[in-house]
């Protein structure tokens, strides 16, 4: 039975990846044990994950104590690293937690598993360490450019991921992926928050005109691409991972409007992010021709049951909005 160590894996993405292999929908994984390593801060909750599998090993903890990594990683034959701060707005108001855990935390993560020789790893990164884009796609030679602390913590880790392949011979590929949307994402995202602030008849705050333009990918088309990568990704290979469906944010705002039977009385202009990248878009020409990656959610039907299950689950996201709300955020 493979035994896989999953860091962040009580966050939105990272739980969606252990469901799937508990589940034993990627058969290279059927019947694997994982252990998932959280230190459950506002985007980690144990109530994505189904504590009562027996395959599953829960472990609450930080990957910048590399103490703690020595003591778990060993006997582990993958290694799939999800843990990161992973809000721009929140890198803009405390960039040092970002540089910790993104930038210090991998290292002591890549430090662990060379030192426990780790049979496989990939490192899960973001499309926003290219920057922005104007026109065209990046491809995984494109320059790294991050406009913001968040982005340029995740281009560090990045760097560092890749010198640990090349200085200690670690079987390791990164993946950089597009902007996710699917259930169990936290309110603090533009999807769930325009979602749950509309199913409540609350407004919703759209930077400046809109005009950014996304592109988007369903959590499970992501979390099947990096399964992929994990089986025959290349050692040292940087891979994209998009979903095909670049908008503006005023145009996903109106889905979801229609969505949710509501029209734009209820949209809130607020100003501007601080150095708002104009437009991000991945080049998936490699994952595609090397390992047969292709979308497979239509965005429109994903995003109609992503709608659906915020309506469903109101149980899960109503304590993150009082939260929000002690703390003054949105």
């Amino acid at each position: 039975m493979k035994k896989i160590f999953v860091t962040g894996g009580a966050g939105f993405i990272g739980s969606h990846f252990v469901r799937s292999v508990l589940a034993d929908r990627y058969p290279d994984l059927a019947g694997a044990h994982v252990t998932v390593l959280d230190k459950l801060t506002y985007a980690g909750n144990l109530a994505n994950l189904p504590l009562e599998n027996p395959r599953l090993s829960f472990v609450h903890g930080d990957i910048c104590d590399a103490r703690l990594m020595a003591s778990l990683v060993p006997g582990h034959e993958i290694v799939v690293h999800f843990a990161a701060e992973s809000h721009v707005d929140r890198s803009l108001m405390n960039a040092q937690q970002f540089v910790m855990t993104n930038v210090l935390g991998t290292q002591t993560v890549l430090e662990a598993c060379r030192l426990a020789k780790v049979e496989r790893i990939v490192h899960i990164s973001t499309d926003e360490v290219y920057g922005s884009i104007t026109e065209g796609s990046w491809t995984e030679q494109s320059p790294l450019e991050p406009n913001s602390p968040y982005a340029s913590s995740k281009a560090s880790s990045d760097l560092i991921a890749r010198s640990y392949w090349r200085t200690h011979g670690l079987n390791l590929s990164i993946t950089r992926c597009s902007n996710n949307y699917g259930p169990y994402q936290d309110r603090e995202k533009v999807i769930p928050l325009f979602i749950t602030n509309l199913l409540d008849g609350r407004d919703v705050p759209l930077y400046g005109d809109g005009h950014h333009v996304r592109e988007w990918l369903h959590v499970d088309d992501h979390c099947r691409a990096i399964q992929l990568v994990l089986a025959d990704g290349k050692p040292g290979g940087i891979y994209n991972i998009g979903g095909g469906v670049e908008l503006a944010n005023r145009d996903l705002t109106k889905r979801l409007l229609e969505l949710c039977g509501a029209d734009w009385s209820r949209v809130s202009h607020v100003p501007d992010r601080k150095a708002h990248d104009e437009r991000y878009s991945v080049d998936t020409t490699k994952i595609r021709e090397e390992l047969g990656f292709a979308p497979q959610v239509p965005f429109q039907q994903g995003l109609a049951d992503v709608v659906a299950w915020y309506d469903d689950h109101r149980t899960w996201w109503e304590p993150q909005r009082r939260r929000a709300e002690l703390t003054g955020s949105r």
